[in-house]
């Protein structure tokens, strides 16, 4: 052998004889160093398998999965229910949002109920009053968007007509919906009316989605002008929503045309809170501007990922810049502490144009938890 390779040899051989002495401690043993034996750690404080978990199923948060959908009556009770809703194919810019539920659930994996105290206001919302599971996806065809809608407005019945865990509290759950393209929100207020009645919107968007379908979908048929622009349009039309109740916030998207857009909007039923407002309104005007706007009444908030500006959510279908960042909304929505939230979504989550850094899923992700949040704070009845 040449000497320069017996070297070479050897010191391989030094190497990996060195690398399978090395031992470790077990953890008990360095818990113990610490003076405090593993077997007392709290379960609260011990970052095992069934806080941080990075393997199984995944579900939003890592909370319970719960079968919501099953036909069995005796299903495990809950408060408040997460439902994905894999749909893109009413979408009028890029599709990709039928795995925004995936997406999101996935940019949640960092959160854990057992330690997901709030910064801000030392609570945890998941160690509440509510008990919330994940129900997982409605199952919805991307063949035929009519029967999908159709699909997940009985999802959206089925999960909300169990008894609530909490009776005391509600006898009706609620629902946090993870899209999907906003058309989904549609079915949700389909389903929303028969416990809570017409209802409030508050509509984090850069686009207004009270467009005419004869303006948005051409006027070709029904089946074009039902679409994640329009939805809004059709829910006025179909008596969901209250008169001059509603609201967008983030709006900065142009009109198609001069002055009907406009007016359409207005005559759904909304008032708007444009992106540049927060520069001369503040957040916490916005946030008295929303409050003022729904007063008491049954609320549902909305919440597209691209009222954010592209630099902290590329991951949507139809981005505009010039929006909010992520620590203004989640401000505005942990300000809106108080109405009376009946259901709300986080939408137009599209993972395949995120970054690596996964920044939308993870925006997302937070926005979900903050909806969570506004509905473990203030219980709500319903009126049905």
């Amino acid at each position: 052998m040449h000497v320069a390779n017996y070297a070479i040899f050897v010191t391989l051989v030094w190497i990996t004889a060195s690398c399978i002495e090395v031992t470790f401690p077990p953890v008990a043993g360095i818990a113990a160093q610490g003076q405090i034996p593993i077997s007392q750690l709290s379960s609260d404080l011990r970052h095992d398998d069934e806080v941080f978990k990075f393997a199984g199923l995944s579900t939003f948060a890592n909370l319970p999965w719960v079968y919501c959908l099953s036909a069995e009556q005796h299903v495990e009770r809950y408060d408040i229910a997460i439902i994905g809703a894999p749909f893109d194919t009413a979408t009028t810019g890029r599709p990709g949002t039928r795995f925004g539920p995936v997406g999101i659930r996935r940019g949640s994996r960092r959160i854990a109920p057992p330690s997901a105290w709030n910064a801000y206001t030392h609570r945890n919302h998941f160690k509440s009053w509510a008990h919330i599971v994940d129900c997982g996806d409605a199952p919805l065809t991307f063949l035929d968007n009519t029967v999908a809608l159709k699909q997940l407005g009985e999802a959206h019945k089925k999960v909300s007509g169990r008894t609530a865990n909490t009776t005391t509290v509600s006898s009706v759950p609620r629902i946090v919906t993870l899209g999907g393209d906003h058309t989904t929100t549609l079915a949700a207020l389909r389903s929303t009316i028969d416990h809570w009645g017409p209802v409030s919107v508050v509509h984090f968007d850069s686009h207004i989605d009270t467009w005419d379908p004869s303006v948005l979908g051409g006027g070709f048929s029904h089946y074009a002008g039902v679409n994640h622009g329009t939805f809004l349009h059709l829910a006025h039309e179909e008596g969901l929503l209250l008169n001059s109740t509603s609201i967008h916030a983030g709006i900065r998207a142009p009109a198609i045309n001069k002055r009907h857009d406009w007016r359409n909007d207005a005559r759904c039923g909304f008032t708007i809170i444009t992106a540049r407002d927060i520069d001369h309104l503040s957040i916490a005007g916005i946030i008295d501007k929303i409050k003022t706007r729904v007063g008491n009444t049954p609320t549902y908030v909305s919440v597209d990922i691209d009222v954010l500006d592209p630099a902290f959510a590329p991951g949507t279908g139809t981005a505009e810049v010039g929006g909010w960042t992520t620590r203004e909304l989640l401000s505005i929505l942990d300000g809106l502490t108080g109405i009376n939230i009946i259901g709300g979504d986080v939408v137009e989550v599209s993972p395949i144009y995120d970054n690596p850094g996964e920044v939308t899923v993870l925006a997302a992700a937070e926005v979900t938890s903050s909806l969570i949040g506004l509905m473990v704070e203030q219980p709500v009845t319903p009126q049905h």
